[in-house]
């Protein structure tokens, strides 16, 4: 249920806590020495408020964006030679197989500003 709540655009909702706060416990209650909770799905980090909110201090919330961005930076900072291959005059361009506009209203809730992506029409 987490994923549509964000998809949706309502996980800041009432809507949103019932389910976050349900899962968290049915999850809790399997152990109890969970200590550390990894969100593995993109749209995840948008629920990390909402999620804090039900978990106890002594469990850890670790974001996959985070760790993903993480590695990349310290990848780039062992690897200084990619900074000479990286064009400093990009733009950045969307493309999806599904439908553009609701590409666009999904991505618009994760990028905090709108997006416009092309439809890309895949050969079967």
């Amino acid at each position: 249920m987490w994923v549509p709540l964000v998809e949706n655009n309502e996980h800041n909702g009432p809507g949103a806590d019932y389910f976050v706060e349900k899962y968290l416990n049915e999850l809790l209650a399997q152990s109890p020495n969970i200590d550390t909770i990894v969100l593995g799905c993109t749209h995840y980090p948008l629920l990390i408020n909402k999620i804090r909110q039900y978990l106890p201090e002594s469990v850890q919330v670790l974001s996959q964006g985070e760790i993903v961005a993480e590695s990349l930076a310290d990848y780039l900072h062992r690897h200084p030679e990619i900074e000479t291959r990286c064009s400093k005059n990009s733009r950045v361009q969307y493309f999806t197989t599904e439908s553009a506009a609701d590409f666009d209203a999904k991505a618009a809730i994760f990028m905090g500003k709108p997006v416009r992506a092309a439809h890309l029409a895949l050969c079967t």
